[in-house]
C-alpha cells in the first residue's frame, strides 16, 4: 500500500488515481485545508495533519506502507515571504514527522514533490539538475532543506528517495474526473480561462519589458498527468533498488504569458480581455527546464507536451466544473 501525503489536492490527487490505475492500493492522508475531499475517488482517505503525530504513527500501524508519496505542502510563494513560520512549520518541521515515522515503521521509500523553485534565479537555460540551488523565497527555501534532509537521511538511514523538481504544472485529467480547484488561484491558465468564462473581468499581464521575444515571462508548462505519470515512474526505479536521486519534470520548452493568452482565445473562442501592467518583484524573464535525466533514467516520456492539448484539458474541465 503506497500513503499518499497530500492526496486531495491539484497534483496529488491525480498521481493517486494513476497509482489505482496501476494496480497500486493507496491511503490518502490530507487535513482537507486546501485539498478536496471529493478528488480522493481511489483509495482511503484519512483526514489527519502532519503535525499530529500520534495520528501519523497510527497510520502507519493500521496500514503495511511500502512506500511514501509526498505533497502535502503550502505552495504559494508570496504568502511564504509574508509568513514564513507558517511555512517552515508545516512543510519543513511536519516533513520531518512524516520522516521520524517512515524510519520508525522502515518503510525507505520516498518519491518527494519538490519544486523548480529550489533554483532561485536561473543563471543558465535551460535549468539541469547541477544548476545551483539559490532558493529566494521560504517556499524554495522549506523544500530546499528537505532536499538536504533527505541526503542525510539516504546515507544514515538507507532512505531511498526520488526528489521531482516540476515547473508549472497544468491542465487536467483528460478523462474529467479531476482538475485544478484553487482558493487563491494564482496559476496562470486557470486564471486565464476565468477570464474567458466571464468570472473575472481580465487577466493581469505582469510587465511586458522582459527580455524575450514578445516582453513577456516564459515559463516551462508540464502536464498534471504527464507529473503523475513521472511519479509513478520514480516509485518503479526505487522498488527496481534505484538510489536517492533528483530529477527535473519539465517539457523542455517555454511558452510566454502572451501566448498562452493568445492560444486560450483559440481553444475557448472566448474573447479574453488582457492587461498590461508593471512587473511583479522577483520574477525570472525565462524559467525552462531540462528532463533530460528523467527521459534517461527514469524512462519518463511526456504526452501532454503542446500548449493547445494543456489549455484545452484545463478548459474542459473548467468549464465542467
Amino acid at each position: 500500500m503506497i500513503l499518499v501525503t497530500g492526496g486531495a489536492g491539484y497534483i496529488g490527487s491525480h498521481v493517486n488515481k494513476e497509482l489505482n490505475k496501476q494496480g497500486y492500493e493507496t491511503v490518502v492522508l490530507d487535513n482537507l485545508s486546501y485539498g478536496h475531499d471529493d478528488f480522493v475517488k481511489w483509495g482511503i482517505l484519512e483526514r489527519v495533519d502532519l503535525s499530529n503525530t500520534r495520528e501519523i504513527r497510527r497510520i502507519f500501524q493500521d496500514y503495511c506502507l511500502e512506500a511514501v508519496m509526498h505533497f502535502a505542502a503550502f505552495t504559494y510563494v508570496g504568502e511564504s515571504v509574508q509568513d514564513p513560520q507558517k511555512y517552515y512549520l508545516n512543510n519543513l518541521r511536519n516533513t520531518l514527522n512524516l520522516l521520524e515515522s517512515m524510519l520508525e515503521f522502515d518503510v525507505e521509500k520516498l518519491v518527494f514533490s519538490s519544486t523548480c523553485a529550489t533554483y532561485g534565479n536561473p543563471t543558465e537555460i535551460p535549468i539541469t539538475e547541477e544548476h545551483p540551488q539559490k532558493p529566494i523565497n521560504p517556499y524554495g527555501k522549506g523544500k530546499h532543506m528537505v532536499e538536504q534532509i533527505l541526503t542525510d537521511y539516504s546515507s544514515a538511514y538507507g532512505l531511498r528517495c526520488a526528489s521531482l523538481r516540476y515547473f508549472n504544472a497544468a491542465g487536467a485529467d483528460p478523462e474529467g474526473e479531476l482538475g485544478e480547484r484553487h482558493d487563491p488561484e494564482t496559476h496562470l491558465i486557470p486564471l486565464v480561462l476565468d477570464a474567458a468564462s466571464g468570472k473575472r473581468e481580465d487577466i493581469k499581464i505582469f510587465g511586458t519589458d522582459y527580455p524575450t521575444d514578445d516582453g513577456t515571462c516564459i515559463r516551462d508548462y508540464i502536464h498534471v498527468t504527464d507529473l503523475a505519470d513521472a511519479h509513478i515512474k520514480a516509485l518503479k526505479y526505487l522498488e527496481d533498488g534505484g538510489k536517492s536521486d533528483v530529477f527535473n519534470l519539465g517539457n523542455g520548452n517555454g511558452f510566454s504569458v502572451k501566448e498562452v493568452i493568445e492560444e486560450a482565445r483559440k481553444v475557448t473562442g472566448r474573447k479574453i480581455k488582457a492587461t498590461e501592467t508593471d512587473r511583479r518583484p522577483g520574477d525570472p524573464p525565462i524559467l525552462v527546464g531540462s528532463s533530460k535525466k528523467a527521459r534517461e533514467i527514469l524512462k519518463w516520456q511526456p504526452k501532454y507536451d503542446e500548449l493547445t492539448r494543456i489549455i484545452k484539458t484545463a478548459w474542459e474541465w473548467h468549464e465542467r466544473d
